[in-house]
This record gives C-alpha cells, structure tokens and sequence, in this order.
C-alpha cells in the first residue's frame, strides 16, 4: 500500500510540475483553488487548481499567481465533475420547473429523461422547444417504448402486425435522428407489459445502428409475472441479439420473495459481460421504491384500454373480485399495507404521507378497497418500503454500477414525494462512503460521473480534465449528506457548496444563484449499419 501511494506520489509531482507557479497563463475567468480533485476516474484525489476560460476547463494544476476574473476557495473540500443522473423522469416536469432545483443542489449537472417505457413524443420538436425554455440543468432525452406502443397500437395486449411493427421502427428511427440518446422500456408496466421479447429486440436493433442505448424497467422485479431472475435474463437476451448496449434500471431485489438474490443477478451480468454482452445498470440508494398505484397493485389484464376500462372493470362487481384478489397478493408481495404511502394524490391531497393501512381505518375499509377508491378518483404516486439493506449494499459494489435517482422535478412543498428526489447524490456520499464505507469516495464519484458519461457517449462531461466542459461540483467530504426523509422530503441537502455549469455558478455556498446555463444534449446518432 505504501508503495502505491509513493507511486502516485511521483505521478503527481510530474503531472503538476508540468505547471509551475507563475507560468505565463492567460486571464482565466474562474481558478478553483486548494481543493481535493476527484477527477472522476476513479483513480486517488490530488491537490490542485482547476482554471476555467469561457465554458472549458482549460488548465488543472498550480495556478498560484494566475490572474482570474473570480477565484473560488476549495480549501478542505472535493472539486468533481458535475453529477450525472442517468435514470430519471425530468421530461415530466422540465417545462414547468426549468430551474431543476433538487437536481441542481444535489450536485446533479445532467438529467436523463424518458426512462422505464415513457417520455415526450416527438423528440426533435419537444427537445427544440425546450431549448427555448432556457433550462437550468442539462437534459438529455431516450424515446419511451411505451410511448411509440401506445401511438401505433394502443393499450392493447397483441402483437403488432408487421405494418405496425415498421411504424414503430420509423418512429425509433426518427426520435435517434432527432437527438434521443436511446430507448427505454417499461416492461413491468402497460403497455410494454404486454410487449413481447422479439418485438424489444427489433426496436433496440434501431437504436444500436445509431449508436444508441437500451436501457430498461426490467419486467419483473420480484416474483409478480416471470420472476426477477428470468427477468434479467430477458435484459441480456434483448442485448446479446440487438448488439445494443443494456442499461438495466434501478437494479433491486424487490420484496422478501427475491431477497437476497443480489449475489445471483450481479452473476448473470458478470457472466454476460465476459461473453461480450455490453451490460450495467444503475441504482438508487433507498430500501424503498416509489412508483404510481396503478403500477404498483393493479394487475396489467385490467388496464388494458387505458384508464376509462380500467374504471369500469373496478366499477363492475364480478371483475372488481378478481381485480381485489390479485392486487391484495401485490399488496402482501410489497410488505403489507401499512409499508405503502401515497405520495401524491391530486383527488384528495389529505391521503399524502398516509399509508393504506391508515386511509382504510379512516375510511372504515380494507386498505385495498381503499386503494381501489384512490384509483377510480384518478390514481396516486406512492411510496413502498420492499428491500433489504444487505441487497443494495452488494449491488451498490458492483463496477458495473451507476447512480440514478428514479426521481423527479418536484415544486417545493408539493406532495409528500420519495426523498430520492432531494437527497440520492448527497445520501451516497453521506451514507455510504463516509458512515458505512460502503464505497470509497473515488469509485462513488466515477459511479455518478464518468460511468454515465461513457454509457451515454458524453465525451466532454463527467470528467475533470483539459477541454472537458466546467461543468463542477464542489463538496465537503466531512459534512455532505441528504436531509430530506420520507416523513419530511422537501429539505435540500448540506454540503454541497458550489456548482458549476458550463463555468457558471450555479449554486454558490449551499445557495442556488437563480443563473441557468443548462444545455439540451442531442445524442450525435451516427448510423452503424
């Protein structure tokens, strides 16, 4: 160990005596100065100054006596690159909330939209419009399988006729051609439930031959259809016959059905990995997940037809009975009643932050009659506590891993949301690098990073290096943490102190400053057939 540290040691000294004090430099417009760079690599932090001209890092080294237009002291604390989310659902909410607030001050630079199946239609024109918006964050789009299902077919449990099927790849081929950077798939919700295998394959075939991703929801997380197991499987199938590189969503073991089963599934990737299937995947840092009621409870047969049959298949007592019996097996399958909260629920907002167990006393009914009522009033967002901490820890140590929120742009004090939306970034620098040593701080870094970075083809972001775009964050290894909780999510967290997009402060001392400097990213389809 000693011999690796006198290593970089020497590394180092080169590196940095390659700038000496004094050098003839231009006038930077920003120095970071005295702070710990993680450079995003995953390779050991080292002292230095990071100079900024315009909206690239142009020098990292010793810039003492370099003039600047501002110098920001770093002293005690990490300079990195800007966080990269890679699993969330800001093109929700991205037009309403362009400032990307709880993004912004979790250190979080980049957002990537249209996960798990759905996102905006028409990518070309959404991603033009909202480059007028004047965003706040930088946004990056994949085309929702879902969405293009939904457009051509409908809610409808079939097949695509082979005339449907090549309206779908013209509308993969056109959202590629328009800046998505992949697709998605919700295989666990309708439509893509009811979706099968071969058809995902030809529509990630498209986005391979422009050098796009696959990422997905994969269609079981548990036991509730094919099983989790059989459900990465699936995952790596679509990836081997497509040639597309597989991101698998929000990797967990969900419910005590597949508890500790995380050893299992990170085998399958290894084992797909060494036979050249390009697989990983990412995960949030919480043993509770968040997702809508309807996807959560009600089986996928009785929503076929979109909401309107939904509600009368729930209104027509014969079909309510069968609706009931498989939504209370769902409901044991997440922990109980008492382990599901609503989150947000526009029909009745009193119901937020209650669990079913609660609304069904109040409302003097079982709790999935009571589930049943929120969703024939126009559904709810919810909370369910369903995995074990053994679990996220194996995956979380996996390489093969990223970060990634599930969350959202959320308004402040709106709802009672899952605190992933306020604290994901901050909790696994917080948690599980300085409390638990899960992680350490270099390899949670690349994980949020450059690990995204390369998956999404960013070549000038997620690191910390000459000509990569500035954007930074600067945090305090000793105090950064999530604040935000189930019962109290809306609460930003500490120790994030600056950052920076594109060379602009964004967020000066825990502070947001009002600036955007966001960019829409469009994803440089080149075609590789």
């Amino acid at each position: 160990m000693k011999r690796h540290w006198v290593i970089v040691c020497i590394m180092l000294t080169v590196i940095l005596g390659a700038f000496p004090a004094n050098a003839n430099y231009p006038h930077f417009d920003a120095i970071i100065t005295g702070g710990k760079v993680i450079d995003g690599t995953g390779n050991p932090w080292y002292y230095a100054d990071v100079g900024i001209i315009n909206d690239r890092i142009a020098v990292i080294g010793n810039l003492e006596g370099a003039a600047a237009g501002r110098r920001i002291d770093a002293t005690g604390m990490v300079v990195a690159p800007g966080f990269i989310d890679i699993h969330t659902h800001a093109d929700d909410d991205i037009f309403d909330l362009p400032l990307a607030e709880n993004y912004i001050r979790q250190g979080v630079t980049t957002v990537v939209g249209g996960n798990c199946g759905g996102s905006l239609f028409s990518i070309k024109e959404k991603l033009a419009e909202l480059e007028k918006k004047n965003v706040g964050i930088n946004f990056a789009l994949l085309v929702g399988h879902g969405t293009i299902r939904e457009e051509v077919i409908g809610m409808v449990d079939r097949a695509p006729t082979a005339v449907e099927l090549g309206k779908m790849k013209t509308l993969a081929t056109e959202a590629m051609q328009g800046g998505a950077f992949g697709i998605s798939t919700g295989l666990y919700y309708a439509p893509g439930f009811y979706a099968k295998t071969d058809e995902v394959i030809e529509l990630a075939k498209v986005v391979a031959s422009y050098g796009g991703i696959y990422t997905t929801h994969i269609r079981d997380e548990s036991d509730y259809n094919i099983g989790l197991v059989a459900a990465v499987k699936e995952a790596i199938e679509v990836g081997e016959k497509s040639r597309a590189p597989v991101q698998i969503s929000h990797l967990k073991c969900l419910g005590k059905p597949v508890w500790g089963r995380a050893n299992e599934i990170l085998d399958l990737i290894t084992q797909a990995r060494a036979h050249g299937v390009d697989v990983t995947f990412d995960q949030y840092p919480y043993v509770a997940s968040g997702t809508s009621l309807m996807g959560a409870l009600i089986p996928r047969w009785a929503q076929e037809g979109g909401r309107t049959e939904l509600v009368k298949r729930l209104q027509d007592p014969n079909i309510r009975v069968k609706i009931r019996e498989e939504m209370l097996a769902n409901i044991e399958r997440r922990g109980g009643p008492h382990t599901l909260f609503i989150a947000r629920c526009s029909s009745d907002p009193t119901l937020e932050g209650k669990n079913l167990k609660e609304i069904g006393e109040v409302k003097g009914i079982a709790p999935v009659d009571a589930a049943i009522e929120v969703q024939i009033a126009g559904g709810a967002d919810i909370v369910s506590f369903n995995m074990q901490e053994e679990d996220l820890r194996l995956i979380m140590q996996s390489s093969y891993g990223m970060i990634g929120s599930d969350g959202s742009l959320v308004e402040f004090g709106e709802g009672v949301p899952h605190p992933r939306y306020y604290g994901t970034f901050p909790r696994v620098l917080g948690l599980y690098v300085r409390e638990k040593g899960v992680l350490s701080l270099e390899e949670a870094v690349r994980k949020m990073t450059s690990a995204p970075a390369n998956r999404l083809g960013l070549t000038d972001r997620g690191l910390l290096r000459k000509g990569a775009v500035a954007d930074i964050v600067i945090f305090d290894p000793e105090t950064v943490r999530d604040l935000a909780t189930f019962e109290k999510p809306h609460q930003y967290p500490q120790g994030i102190v600056y950052v920076l997009l594109a060379g602009h402060v964004i967020v000066e001392r825990g502070k947001h400053t009002g600036v955007r400097a966001g960019q829409v990213l469009y994803h440089r389809a080149q075609s590789c057939q």
